[in-house]
């Protein structure tokens, strides 16, 4: 965790013109092992969302640098996939000559396998970068097409990336029972219960989030989350198998796991795999690598698909956890604030561009004095660039605020206490009717989200009609998802819930943290969103014959009342907005200084 590196920036086409080489060298590669094609996923060995320098093989092949995407190498073509969010970077980014830019998710590398591999021809992949689920329907595809997928002994990237990083050693600490709520000791006991209960002796967990909560620890292998790149195992005795580079590891670290925990070095694990014959070992498909499977079922195990068994009970925090994410909420939205007032004080000058604007909000969160990195890469857009959802601005787009524009900024932080995602959206100098309907809009929407009561046993899917129906009203809507999962002081992204169109079986469970983000993009104009974050909890007042559960909203910060059409508020939700910003004003108040306090005092006003 680099508690002083800045706003990170990067020019669009620096690396364009490497693709040439490099693809030239895979293929050489391919050609050397017998192979017509290779399959490129943005993932590595641990199915890390931000990747460590080592594990960005899909950016060093294609210069593609978006948070989600893959490509396919054939031996005279090639294709980069990329979602909606990134249309617009990878025609920046790639050298389209030579990678077609393609879509993620309404094609995706499977069709395009189906439809362009030739018979016959023999597509490698590297086992531990896919993931079981993602393999079977990619070979499904590939068999269509009368191909082959074959298994790679290493993954050829490494064997032509002649520079790249050495996989990273940052030290893992003890995340202290003041702040994880409940011991290490504790959770491997109750989850090797469960286990136990599915039939299981032992559990195979891979994915970082799950082994750091579960050990209570946390480390700085990857960007933005607090992870250790590691594998376990747990056994149905609570004890657990760590496969962790051993330059990780520290005097107070080994004592903090006890002599339950046994640590191993990564290249062990494999082989560890192999000492499960006979066992019933439970592995996820959708989060383990596919080298798990094959070297389980060759092993001789006795192998249970089932979900990661830490996922649930991470994501229902605990008293002590959710209260830390309360501290760190009023922390952090005191240093938003102070961003907040300087923007107005600020932006109406015209001088003001979206790298500063992102930097200078990340200064005042590390004024804070215990920010440990942003959760994110800040999204910091100015009128066209704020209606791409996932916008992230460069060196070649950065551009400047002018007055009568939006500007939207989606940005977190990683606290000790806490993670944080919030986005707030405003007006340099004075928005259009339209823009003012479009935003109270989106606001009924949170509103309505922020204030609904649900039966237990409700998933977020049931909910996401509250979110968009002020929007569907207007013959309007937005195509992306209304909130995603949040953890304590991990991955500003977890599941296993969600809340979104996309149907989903999770029920929203007491001590979830959610989302609430809906929002409205006008493609070339202009965009909006309105983000705090959620706690799913259990009303005291509430009579009838169900068991209801409710969201109390963590997030404080001013939401933007020049963007706000009042005549399209009901009184009720007005008087939401008023008892909000009520709140905001009394918890943050005190810790601001005076230019800021007077500032907050109207941007809080009662309407």
């Amino acid at each position: 965790m680099d508690k002083n590196a800045p706003f990170q920036t990067f020019d669009d086409r620096s690396d364009a013109a490497l693709c040439a080489p490099r693809l030239a060298a895979l293929r050489a590669e391919l050609d050397r092992r017998g192979l017509d094609g290779f399959i490129v996923p943005h993932s590595d060995e641990y199915q890390s969302e931000y990747l460590p320098p080592r594990g960005e093989r899909l950016a060093w092949l294609t210069a593609f640098t978006g948070s989600a995407g893959a490509a396919v190498v054939l031996r005279d073509k090639a294709a980069v996939f990329v979602d909606g969010r990134y249309t617009l970077q990878v025609q920046q980014q790639t050298d389209t000559k030579l990678f077609t830019p393609r879509d993620l998710v309404g094609e995706g590398p499977g069709a395009w396998i189906e439809a362009n591999a030739p018979k016959g021809a023999k597509l490698g992949y590297d086992p531990w970068v896919h993931t079981q689920a993602s393999l079977e329907g990619l070979r499904f595809s590939a068999e269509k097409a009368g191909a082959t997928l074959v298994p790679c002994e290493g993954n050829p990237i490494d064997a032509v990336w002649t520079d790249q990083p050495a996989a990273p050693t940052a030290k893992a600490v003890p995340h202290d029972i003041s702040r994880a709520g409940e011991s290490a000791e504790s959770k491997r006991t109750r989850i090797a219960e469960s286990v136990k209960a599915s039939g299981g002796d032992a559990a195979v967990i891979t994915l970082s989030d799950s082994i750091c909560w579960l050990l209570n620890m946390r480390g700085g292998d990857t960007p933005h989350t607090p992870f250790v790149l590691s594998y376990a195992i747990l056994n149905g005795d609570g004890a657990v198998d760590l496969f962790m580079d051993e330059a990780k590891s520290s005097p107070e670290l080994l004592k903090h796991f006890g002599n339950a925990v046994r640590l191993h070095p990564p290249e062990a694990f494999a082989s560890a795999l192999d000492g499960l014959k006979g066992k019933t070992v439970l592995a996820d498909p959708g989060s383990a690598p596919a080298a798990v499977f094959d070297r389980l079922q060759k092993a001789g195990a006795k192998l249970k698909r089932a979900g990661d068994p830490i996922q649930l009970p991470k994501a229902c925090k605990n008293a002590v956890e959710i209260e830390g994410m309360r501290k760190a909420h009023i922390r952090d939205g005191a240093a938003l604030t102070r961003f907040l007032a300087w923007m107005a004080r600020e932006a109406p000058n015209g001088h003001l561009n979206e790298i500063e604007v992102a930097e200078t909000l990340e200064g005042y969160r590390r004024a804070t004095g215990a920010l440990t990195d942003l959760s994110f890469d800040s999204i910091s857009g100015a009128a066209e660039h704020a209606a791409i959802p996932h916008y992230r601005v460069t060196t070649t787009s950065n551009r400047k605020i002018n007055q009568d524009e939006i500007y939207l900024i989606d940005s977190g932080a990683q606290y000790e206490d806490g993670t944080t995602d919030v986005t707030r959206t405003m007006i340099v100098g004075t928005p259009s009717a339209e823009m003012k309907d479009r935003f109270t809009r989106v606001l009924k929407g949170h509103i309505a989200l922020a204030t609904v009561r649900f039966p237990e046993g409700t998933t977020g899917s049931a909910l996401d009609a509250f979110a968009r129906r002020p929007l569907w009203d207007a013959g309007l809507d937005y195509d992306h998802g209304t909130g995603h999962g949040v953890g304590s002081y991990l991955s500003v992204h977890e599941g296993p819930q969600n809340i979104s169109k996309r149907p989903i079986n999770q029920p929203l469970k007491p001590g979830m943290i959610c989302s609430n983000e809906p929002g409205y993009y006008k493609a070339g104009e202009y965009g909006i969103r309105i983000e705090n974050l959620v706690v799913v909890s259990e009303p005291k007042d509430v009579g009838g014959e169900r068991k209801m559960m409710e969201f109390e909203t963590i997030t404080l910060a001013p939401i933007d009342l020049d963007l706000v059409e009042t005549s399209l508020l009901t009184e009720e939700e007005r008087e939401w907005l008023n008892a909000y910003h009520a709140r905001v004003r009394e918890m943050l108040t005190p810790l601001v200084d005076t230019e800021t306090r007077t500032w907050l005092q109207t941007a809080t006003r009662a309407i």
